[in-house]
């Protein structure tokens, strides 16, 4: 449980620190466009913090730890989601400063979508597993 504590709390971190750097950025730069930089700190509170919150309290109460796939979601979504954050840091900086983007940018943050989805299927079916077949209420 502590993990999944621990991982919120870095998010909530770097989801912080990721909207103060586009704030400070854009104002440095009198940059009034859009980039994807403007959206990171979002991704970040939700589908880092708030998402591990909800995990943990899921967590509590059933025990998704002892499931087979668990480390597995854990490492691989994590895995997903930092990909993801760092192309969209670099895509939105790159924007920022009036740099030439690359294709590569953009693959590697649909490489990093791809994942960040088979972690929430792997989630997904050990909440499956873990959950009783019958309601015993």
């Amino acid at each position: 449980m502590r993990k999944l504590l621990h991982a919120a709390h870095i998010y909530m971190i770097i989801g912080v620190i990721s909207g103060l750097y586009y704030r400070e950025l854009t104002k440095l730069t009198d940059f009034t466009g859009d980039t994807q930089l403007g959206v990171v700190h979002t991704h970040l509170l939700a589908l880092g913090m708030l998402f591990f919150l909800v995990v943990l309290a899921l967590e509590k109460l059933f025990t998704l730890s002892a499931g087979r796939l668990f480390n597995w979601f854990f490492w691989v979504y994590n895995a997903g989601l930092a990909l993801t954050v760092l192309m969209m840091i670099i895509h939105g900086t790159q924007t920022v400063l009036g740099a030439q983007t690359s294709a590569m940018i953009s693959g590697l943050a649909g490489l990093g979508h791809i994942v960040l989805t088979v972690g929430l299927v792997l989630f997904f079916i050990n909440l499956g597993k873990r959950i009783p077949a019958k309601d015993e209420s």
